[in-house]
């Protein structure tokens, strides 16, 4: 049977059933658990790191900005911008956790079961990322225009999006849509096709089935892939983070995607496009093993079994 040919799972969870909807739904939570709180964390690197990619003078180094925006505004300045990352990383991680849980079956399982595993984790991931990126967009956008604008262009959430929506209507959430995938969908086919790779890797290097593992193990072992995938996934999406924050600071009115880009890459460079990697890595790595983490403990705490490595 397929469905043991991928997973190589013990029996199904006490009170859920695997591949049901309610199982799928806790996949959903799961995400919004690892994600929302992890990224808002991350906040005061997030900070930084846009406001450098928008304008490279604008600080000397990574610490010299935390010490300038702590001394002028205290801690809430350093992490400003949480309120839209909170919401649409919550959001997105619901979306991207939930929905490749959901593809990863309807393709491994209904659609394509002999098709090559990575295969179906990269076009899993990638449809996952595709619906979730549409809810996380709005709130992407009021962050970076939040965070790279001095002064602020809105001090929360609810003006931002009020001031958005009345100056430009809905559509001026989504003009940053099409980089948005370009970052996002990458950024996801690494991190869920690596992760699972790694994972499995890893315990065929440790010589035991996956099963013969505590839970803590196993959970130490996804931290451990997790870490491995977010600097595989903060590498390849750089460049389109880069110009992610660009376009919603530096948008002109009426002006088309492509054109905005062009501009952009004529003024920056390719060079330009690198800006922040290295802070991006530290973030994004570490953002990604958490994220690991807390979803397989939660799934442990419902009595489902952790991901990959079968």
């Amino acid at each position: 049977m397929a469905a043991t040919k991928m997973e190589g799972r013990g029996p199904p969870a006490k009170g859920i059933e695997l591949y049901s909807g309610t199982y799928f739904g806790a996949c959903a939570l799961g995400g919004i658990i690892a994600c929302g709180p992890t990224h808002t964390a991350v906040t005061p690197l997030d900070l930084v790191k846009c406001r450098r990619q928008v304008d490279p003078k604008i600080y000397s180094s990574n610490l010299s900005a935390w010490r300038s925006i702590y001394s002028a505004e205290g801690l809430r300045g350093v992490f400003f911008g949480w309120g839209p990352t909170f919401v649409g990383y919550c959001f997105q991680g619901g979306g991207k956790y939930g929905f490749y849980e959901t593809f990863k079956y309807l393709y491994g399982e209904k659609m394509f079961p002999n098709m090559n595993k990575t295969v179906v984790y990269l076009g899993a991931s990638a449809s996952a990322e595709f619906l979730a990126d549409i809810a996380l967009c709005p709130f992407e956008a009021i962050k970076v225009r939040m965070q790279t604008t001095l002064p602020p262009f809105a001090p929360n959430l609810r003006e931002g999006w009020n001031k958005v929506v009345q100056k430009e209507g809905i559509a001026g959430l989504y003009k940053g849509l099409y980089p948005l995938w370009a970052r996002q969908i990458p950024y996801t086919m690494v991190k869920f096709a690596t992760f699972e790779t790694t994972v499995t890797y890893i315990y065929k290097t440790l010589g035991k089935p996956k099963e013969s593992y505590s839970t803590l193990q196993q959970t130490g072992v996804s931290f451990l892939g997790g870490y491995i995938a977010g600097i595989g996934c903060a590498a390849i999406s750089h460049p389109a983070d880069v110009m992610v924050s660009k376009l919603n600071s530096d948008r002109k009115a009426g002006e088309s995607a492509g054109k905005a880009m062009s501009r952009i890459y004529g003024n920056v460079g390719f060079m330009g496009l690198w800006n922040g990697l290295p802070v991006r890595i530290v973030m994004i790595g570490t953002l990604t093993a958490f994220q690991w983490l807390i979803y397989d403990s939660f799934k442990v705490y419902l009595g489902l079994p952790t991901t990959g490595g079968h």
